[in-house]
């Protein structure tokens, strides 16, 4: 994969995790991931009081897309982690923090990723602090014995 196409994910990845809805977890999560024509569909983690209704940030994505008509996924990268509490600045202004970790697909994801492999028969994923500090793996790492 392209690093200038792994820079663009996890940029992607950084604006949509910005959308997150995570009230009970605190835990901010992005995803985006590219198609083989190239576009990129991006999602947030969506949580709610009800746990099980929870979406994560890559089947939203994934859904996206999906409902796009698209049926391959090239490479997903996804950057996460949980809210700090709120720090003053130099001028005594309260802004909150992400503190970025790297935030793996859930086995659900991985299982619904694994239902939209591409020609080459797997998908690149991303785990990112940042666009220079990521790590790269393939889907087949993660989920070896998907079920399909």
């Amino acid at each position: 994969m392209r690093e200038e196409v792994i820079q663009l994910l996890i940029t992607e990845a950084v604006k949509a995790r910005q959308m997150a809805y995570a009230p009970y977890s605190e835990y901010l999560v992005g995803a985006a991931l590219v198609v083989p024509s190239g576009k990129i569909y991006t999602g947030c983690n969506v949580e709610n009081a009800s746990y099980g209704l929870t979406n994560c940030a890559e089947r939203t994505a994934i859904f996206k897309a999906v409902s796009e008509g698209q049926r391959h996924i090239d490479a997903i990268a996804i950057v996460g982690g949980p809210l700090v509490e709120p720090e003053a600045d130099e001028g005594d202004e309260v802004e909150s923090k992400i503190k970025t970790d790297y935030a793996y697909p859930c086995g659900a994801c991985r299982q619904v990723l694994s239902e939209f492999l591409p020609e080459s028969g797997n998908i690149d994923i991303i785990v990112a602090n940042s666009v220079d500090d990521y790590k790269l793996l393939k889907l087949s790492e993660l989920l070896p014995y998907s079920f399909n």
